[in-house]
């Protein structure tokens, strides 16, 4: 890939409503070249062997299986409630 332009630079600061000056856009322009052959490094990888991977790491779910049990019941749970009405926790109301 060639170098940034000064103009996709100019381009690029106008969609993001950016105003640059001309300093500005030669210091960009050098470092976004900069950042740009940087990257295409990568290129030179050989990355045939390699997996695609969504995550750097080897990462395993460690929640445990989410299996039905024992709960308490409805009573149970409203029996320390300060108010309760119709099987419901009674709340103030917020909102007007």
């Amino acid at each position: 890939m060639a170098d940034i332009s000064k103009d996709q630079v100019k381009h690029v600061a106008h969609l993001a409503r950016l105003a640059v000056t001309d300093e500005e856009v030669e210091q960009l322009t050098e470092d976004l070249g900069a950042i740009i052959r940087y990257a295409e490094q990568l290129n030179e990888l050989d990355t045939d062997n390699v997996k695609p991977t969504t995550h750097v790491l080897d990462i395993k779910n460690v929640m445990r299986k989410d299996e039905p049990k024992e709960w308490i019941t409805q009573e149970e749970a409203l029996k320390n409630a300060p108010d309760e009405k119709d099987g419901q926790f009674r709340v103030p109301s917020i909102l007007e």
